[in-house]
């Protein structure tokens, strides 16, 4: 089988994190006869210092005539220029946000597990950490207050700013089947989050779910207040099976999760719209501070790749594949700077890299 995928490396560790997934998929290519042809693509800090913006519409267009995209890492200066100083829509968060709407991906998946050989690093109490945390943050991923309106003005008071959160029924609904048919996957339990006792979008928000929950009579559904859960998931964390949030509720949720399993360069996410094209990326960010220093961890990008095998390619073995892999050498006992504790081997990034290609 062959496919075509768009690479978008970015900045700081992207390049580095990118180059250790294709690794893995032209090794998985061998194992089982697949061909994955690459294209490398701007976007980011390095698209604007070539083009002058973030995301040029060339590679807009090559991402919609690929099969699917792999994504590194945005962010970092822009030449002498610090990111505050540019305008919103010069910006390279900016092509994140452009390209998710411009392949329709209105669904982004964040799963966030504890690995048991991590189970150290996790910096929650040992007895919270026990009952385990494995769950999948779905967050809907092109509406509400990034893509509403938004703009300044002067009043009375002087200047001022606005950021207009507003959503369908349509948006909530296509969000909402997309969390329960993964809980059916699952543990058959979805939690949708809002502010419902405050905001207009979450009482819609609410009456939504609940009508598509309707349709799911095998599925427990769950609502909880936004600010509640960032409680519950340092208290409970295991309580959570699939979360349902709004875009910017899922963005922060999302790091909060990533961040009580032990390490956020360990996390994988995927965003899915109407068709197979997905584009897939670790959570983490550019961390420019070590980019070229072969101190990243690649697992998160690693693992994003097999995410892209099951979800857009339907390759289950291989997908599989590479998670055992990674899990094989986590129990060996090898470690990236930033999951290392006591007792356990450091490698590089490369390393860690080439010891999940010998597993494979």
């Amino acid at each position: 089988m062959k496919k075509h995928i768009a690479v978008l490396a970015g900045d700081g560790i992207g390049p580095e994190i990118t180059d250790a997934a294709i690794a893995v998929m032209n090794k998985i290519g061998e194992k089982y006869g697949h061909e994955f042809e690459f294209e490398h693509l701007l976007m980011g800090v390095c698209a604007i210092e070539k083009t002058g913006e973030p995301l040029p519409q060339y590679t807009i267009d090559r991402c919609l005539a690929s099969d699917s995209v792999l994504l590194g890492a945005v962010g970092g200066a822009v030449g002498d220029k610090r990111i505050e100083s540019l305008p919103g829509h010069l910006r390279p968060e900016a092509g994140l946000l452009k390209i998710r709407s411009a392949l329709g991906l209105y669904s982004n998946l964040r799963p966030a597990k504890l690995f048991p050989a991590l189970a150290g690093a996790c910096p929650l109490r040992k007895d919270i950490a026990e009952k385990g945390i494995d769950l999948v943050v779905v967050r809907e991923l092109i509406g509400g207050i990034y893509f509403g309106e938004r703009g300044r003005g002067v009043g009375e008071g002087g200047e001022f700013a606005y950021d207009t959160e507003k959503y369908s029924v349509e948006e909530v609904t296509r969000i909402a089947k997309i969390a329960f048919e993964l809980a059916r996957k699952r543990r058959h339990h979805v939690t949708s989050i809002d502010k419902a006792n405050v905001l207009e979008s979450s009482r819609l928000w609410r009456e939504v779910v609940h009508n598509v929950a309707k349709d799911y009579p095998d599925v427990e559904l769950t609502d909880m207040l936004v600010d509640n859960t960032a409680m519950q998931l340092v208290k409970n964390p295991a309580q959570f099976d699939v979360v349902l949030t709004s875009n910017i509720f899922g963005d922060i949720l999302s790091d909060e999760a990533a961040m009580i399993t032990g390490s956020i360069g360990m996390l994988a996410s995927s965003s899915l719209g109407a068709t197979k094209r997905g584009l897939y990326e670790p959570i983490h960010g550019s961390a420019p501070d070590i980019a070229g220093k072969d101190l990243a961890n690649p697992i998160a990008t690693i693992l994003s790749a097999a995410m892209m095998l099951r979800d857009s390619f339907d390759m289950i073995k291989e997908a599989e594949d590479v998670e055992n892999a990674v899990n094989e050498v986590l129990n060996a006992g090898y470690r990236t700077a930033d999951i290392m504790s006591e007792g356990k081997t450091q490698v590089k990034g490369s390393e860690m890299t080439k010891l999940i290609l010998e597993r494979i």
